[in-house]
């Protein structure tokens, strides 16, 4: 698998340090940011192959974020991470929903080369 530079957003620190945690043990490379306005500020500022999006950013800012993403040209893929099976996101290109971690990691590795095999 090729190294993957996530972007993980979330306003609950426990759980955002427990999934980069996770995250990092899997081989991604994982910037943290604890509020929408420090993900902006990275995003600008870095070089994301992926975004993800914890379940403790209110829709409202999950769509203005994504918004803005696509509004300075990035492809890079968006992926909600779901509270519950009934949390989705139109505007994220996936949504991960409770399942295996290994089902769950192949779809983030295909989502991102889909998305870079587009750039070809």
């Amino acid at each position: 698998m090729p190294i993957i530079v996530v972007l993980a957003v979330g306003l609950d620190s426990t759980l955002l340090r427990t999934q980069n945690s996770a995250w990092t043990s899997a081989g991604f490379i994982v910037k943290a940011a604890g509020s929408v306005r420090e993900a902006i500020e990275c995003f600008r500022d870095g070089d994301f192959d992926l975004v993800l999006l914890g379940p403790s950013i209110p829709p409202e800012a999950r769509h203005e974020f994504t918004f803005l993403i696509r509004a300075l040209g990035s492809h890079v893929p968006v992926a909600l991470i779901a509270r519950s099976a009934d949390d989705c996101d139109p505007f994220a290109d996936a949504t991960l929903r409770k399942q295996p971690w290994d089902v769950m990691l192949a779809g983030l590795g295909e989502l991102v080369a889909k998305r870079q095999e587009g750039w070809r």
